[in-house]
């Protein structure tokens, strides 16, 4: 079968003018370090992640992105498919839409199935996993891969709780560069093949990465980009990405340290009518209270949180943020 070719203008802006103005969180459940321990049959949480997405609701949220792992895919197809249905009934009941992620560049290039590690203490995302990582360079890595993102797409192509496919997270990160390309242009084409009804994306991050930045705008369906600095060059990028004529979601901004904040940069977004998607919901196994580059090695918390917004008993981190986004979501 050919890959079936990229929605035109037409139809992408049609498909965004259907739902209400995108805004929500990259989620993981706060008892997961990482993807494994998310979707793996032992460690799958639907009552953690009922009560969160609840806090979601709550302020009006009405998308989330949420990274998928190929080995716990590999380890139990049908079970992890049934545990991908069972996470969508729990956010469609709270009104919320997924956008799911297959493939990530960022953090530990080694994935191991079974028990996960605990966290470092005050380290961010001490426990998160490349995928496919390493194993890439292993024989028959690519055809199980395409297994993979194949059978899932099949499995839920027609399914309307689904908002979108990201296929591919910061493709070159992890000094990969232009090694990613290949992998990159591969998942496309599998999930061209599939032909979703859902569009299908990959974000841009780093603009020093041209053909993989060429790439992922040319291929997309919808454009999907990444954002931590200050508003002022953030609109910059908005309006550059404005000019494809296409609908344009950012998938990951608000680094309070980095000057983006939900105060100076959603209101933004919102204005601007781009889907707005921060980092992180509920302080959790995944530390991302705790900055990039700056561990805190006694565990305490941070005067700034980086990112999320939400303490685990559901009371907002900050309380003017969430009046905020109530506010524009009409709450």
């Amino acid at each position: 079968m050919q890959p079936a070719p990229i929605w035109s203008a037409a139809k992408a802006n049609a498909w965004y003018a259907k739902h209400k103005w995108i805004n929500g969180a990259n989620f993981t459940p706060s008892t997961a370090i990482n993807q494994l321990e998310m979707w793996q049959a032992d460690t799958f949480d639907p009552k953690t992640i009922d009560r969160e997405l609840g806090y979601a609701e709550g302020i009006g949220f009405n998308a989330m992105r949420v990274f998928l792992h190929s080995m716990a895919w590999q380890q139990d197809p049908k079970g992890f498919n049934n545990r991908v249905n069972q996470y969508l009934t729990i956010a469609d009941k709270h009104h919320i839409q997924t956008i799911f992620v297959f493939l990530d560049d960022c953090w530990n290039a080694e994935s191991k199935i079974g028990k996960q590690p605990e966290p470092k203490t005050g380290i961010h995302n001490s426990g998160w996993l490349q995928d496919p990582g390493n194993r890439i360079k292993n024989a028959g890595e690519l055809p199980l891969l395409q297994k993979y993102v194949t059978n899932v797409l099949i499995t839920f192509k027609h399914d309307k709780r689904i908002l979108l496919w990201d296929l591919y997270n910061e493709p070159g990160n992890s000094n990969k560069g232009n090694a990613s390309l290949d992998l990159l242009s591969k998942i496309f084409s599998w999930a061209k093949t599939v032909n979703p009804d859902q569009p299908v994306s990959s974000g841009m991050w780093d603009w020093n990465l041209e053909k993989l930045n060429k790439f992922q705008l040319t291929h997309s369906d919808v454009i999907t980009y990444h954002d931590y600095e200050e508003p002022e060059n953030h609109q910059r990028v908005v309006q550059i990405l404005k000019a494809t004529g296409r609908p344009v979601i950012c998938t990951e901004y608000m680094a309070r340290l980095r000057g983006s904040t939900f105060e100076n940069t959603m209101p933004m977004l919102k204005k601007e009518n781009i889907g707005a998607i921060n980092w992180g919901l509920v302080s959790g196994k995944t530390n991302t209270i705790y900055a990039w580059d700056t561990p805190m090695p006694n565990g305490d918390e941070p005067k700034l949180w980086f990112h999320d917004v939400f303490r685990k008993d559901g009371t907002p981190y900050k309380q003017e943020e969430t009046n905020l986004i109530k506010q524009l979501n009409n709450k």
